[in-house]
């Protein structure tokens, strides 16, 4: 049985991915060490992990992104020699989620495409829940009136209860995309 964990993408993240990838699809994700990067190491292959964005104090579902594996493939191009070579050359498209972050391993997956257009709505972002290895739960801190005043309880990787997975997947998948809403002539 999969497993569905979430991870916050920063501002400097979601600017990169809205100036030049809404609507792709990522095929990687980059796991570090280090604190500037989310730890993937608790999610396995065929889990998911919806990216989240915060703006303004409002949560936006970035994408789902399904694992397919956690390992250097030569998709990735090759690896560096010296400190001055790039880490992962063949994800250069994607290098924003974290391909030059201390430590970075690749983390391919299967996603949905980029959009910035899905809110979770106030509700459902005070009923989502997270449940840590221990079994113990837990919801958002700081939300007021529907809306995430402070973001730190987002930060990191973290997993879902299977009710809140399933919420945030039945969210996605019955959001229009951008290109659906064109085509029906909807603003």
């Amino acid at each position: 049985m999969s497993t569905a964990f979430t991870t916050l993408w920063t501002q400097d993240v979601c600017r990169e991915l809205r100036r030049h990838r809404v609507g792709e699809r990522p095929s990687v994700a980059f796991s570090g060490v280090h604190q500037s990067l989310p730890s993937w190491t608790s999610v396995g292959v065929g889990d998911d992990v919806f990216a989240l964005h915060v703006n303004r104090c409002v949560v936006h579902l970035v994408t789902r992104l399904r694992v397919v594996d956690k390992q250097r493939r030569d998709c990735c191009g090759t690896a560096p020699t010296t400190w001055r070579d790039p880490s992962y050359p063949g994800h250069a498209t994607w290098a924003m989620l974290g391909a030059n972050g201390c430590g970075a391993s690749p983390v391919h997956v299967e996603a949905t495409p980029i959009r910035f257009d899905v809110t979770i709505p106030g509700d459902l972002l005070g009923a989502l829940t997270w449940r840590n290895r221990h079994g113990e739960e837990r919801t958002l801190k700081y939300v007021v009136n529907g809306r995430l005043e402070r973001s730190v309880s987002l930060q990191g990787v973290y997993r879902l209860t299977d009710e809140s997975a399933a919420r945030l997947g039945a969210l996605l998948d019955r959001s229009p995309t951008s290109v659906q809403r064109a085509e029906s002539g909807a603003h």
